[in-house]
């Protein structure tokens, strides 16, 4: 197969479009993988090759590529009510299904559901959010947003603000007022005899050095990931959340979770904040929201956040924000499905049965000369290549080890995520322990491949 061949599927998807967060060399040289149908959890190219897809998707694809429930769905709610909004007083009640069932599953008392198209715009609509009521309570100097260096919201040119990310500097960004404070990845920033306490503590005293120097004035909210996802899959220092939590509730400052990733199930609780024990002021939810089989996104407020943003709203008579298929009745129809899958078809169990295997896979991949750490919690994990072990030195960039071993996975029929120096997977939630010995076989065999070249 020449990929270059004129007319080909390869040569045609290179000629009409624009890839985003796409390695192009490697376009170039093997061309776009051009799928047409998925089993389970495996995808099928346009020349019949079967791939296990090690990244469910873009970690949204939980219950796999063929559900027939998800399908199913959607389809009588196309075939009931195929579309609409919710401005103006009107929504679907499928939108109010849902509304109520978000905040029934949430960790939260009461409180509110506001919905969009993806997790970039309900992180954009959280901040616009904090704005609205800061102003509304005569605190107008309350935008800044502190996140942390790695973390993940977005691309929109807000939540791209929030990403702790080098790549957003080619578009100017961040915007003003979007502050990064350390990575709490203790393997990689901890100093030489730090403990992991200690280096918790030092993330801690940052943050309150921080809003002292910015002044709790000024500051909208802290949002973080219960687990850094496309960071890297970095879960959090020990005692991290429990550290900062009370600093950030000294000062008035909202928690946002940005579960996006994390939320139903892939940290093998419904949220991820419960597997970190803590209470945020609200939670983004996107991706395994509807199981990747419609686009949505949602902001799920508290009670506190809840109350404040209604006082704001009555203050105007109405929040003047929204998108044309905000509460999608189809996205709706398809989140309650998803959520119902993931609660009761035993998926959230099956993530913490396979855990422990997950965690022995990278584990015995860990012990190889040139990775440095394995790292994850549930289904999410990521193993980090080193140069050098004992240093923790990465390999000189111009080697691309983690695109090549990606490309060598693909070789070897499994799709994968290089992520800096990192390769991720976050399989889907109904894997089977051979399948997931298949992920892990076919992953050492690239990585043993790359390692016999570049080593």
């Amino acid at each position: 197969m020449n990929p270059h061949e004129p007319n080909s599927w390869e040569a045609r998807a290179d000629a009409h479009s624009f890839y985003g967060f796409t390695d192009l060399p490697t376009i170039n040289d093997r061309g776009t993988i051009v799928l047409t149908h998925g089993k389970g959890p495996y995808v099928y190219d346009v020349h019949g090759r079967q791939y296990l897809d090690g990244n469910s998707g873009l970690w949204n694809m939980f219950a796999g590529f063929d559900h027939k429930g998800l399908a199913e769905a959607a389809k009588a709610q196309y075939d009931r009510f195929p579309g609409y909004h919710a401005f103006f007083g009107r929504m679907s009640d499928q939108t109010v299904m849902l509304s109520e069932k978000l905040v029934e599953v949430s960790p939260f008392e009461r409180g509110k559901v506001f919905y969009t198209n993806s997790g970039s715009e309900a992180n954009d609509t959280m901040v616009k959010m904090l704005w609205f009521l800061a102003g509304n309570e005569g605190k107008p100097a309350r935008r800044k947003i502190l996140t942390r260096v790695n973390g993940y919201h977005g691309v929109t040119a807000v939540s791209a603000s929030m990403t702790g990310k080098p790549y957003n500097s080619v578009f100017g960004l961040p915007l003003d007022g979007f502050i990064h404070l350390t990575c709490p990845h203790y393997w990689r920033y901890g100093t030489d005899g730090e403990t992991e306490a200690e280096f918790t503590a030092r993330l801690a005293q940052e943050l309150e050095d921080t809003i002292a120097s910015e002044g709790a004035d000024t500051i909208a909210g802290f949002f973080a990931e219960p687990v850094m996802g496309a960071g890297g899959v970095i879960p959090p220092s020990a005692g991290y959340f429990a550290a900062i939590q009370p600093i950030l509730k000294k000062h008035g400052i909202p928690l946002i979770a940005d579960e996006v990733i994390t939320g139903f199930g892939r940290t093998g609780e419904v949220w991820g904040c419960q597997t970190y024990d803590f209470m945020p002021d609200a939670i983004i939810s996107s991706k395994n929201l509807t199981g990747g089989y419609f686009p949505m996104g949602a902001v799920i407020l508290g009670p506190d956040l809840t109350d404040r943003m209604q006082a704001a709203a009555d203050a105007i008579e109405e929040f003047p924000h929204g998108f044309t298929a905000s509460g999608h009745p189809v996205g709706c129809a398809v989140a309650l499905k998803a959520i119902d899958v993931a609660m009761n078809e035993g998926l959230i169990e099956n993530v913490k049965a396979l855990t422990p295997l997950f965690e022995e896979g990278l584990a015995r991949l860990s012990q190889k000369a040139n990775i440095g750490e394995w790292r994850g919690k549930g289904l999410m994990g990521a193993l980090e290549a080193v140069q050098d072990k004992d240093t923790k030195q990465p390999f000189d960039a111009s080697l691309s080890v983690s695109e090549r071993i990606a490309n060598a996975c693909t070789d070897q029929g499994l799709i994968c995520r290089p992520l800096g120096q990192a390769i991720v997977l976050c399989p889907a939630f109904i894997l089977t322990p051979l399948q997931m010995e298949e992920m892990f076989d076919k992953l050492e065999t690239a990585i043993d491949g790359v390692f016999a070249e570049v080593g």
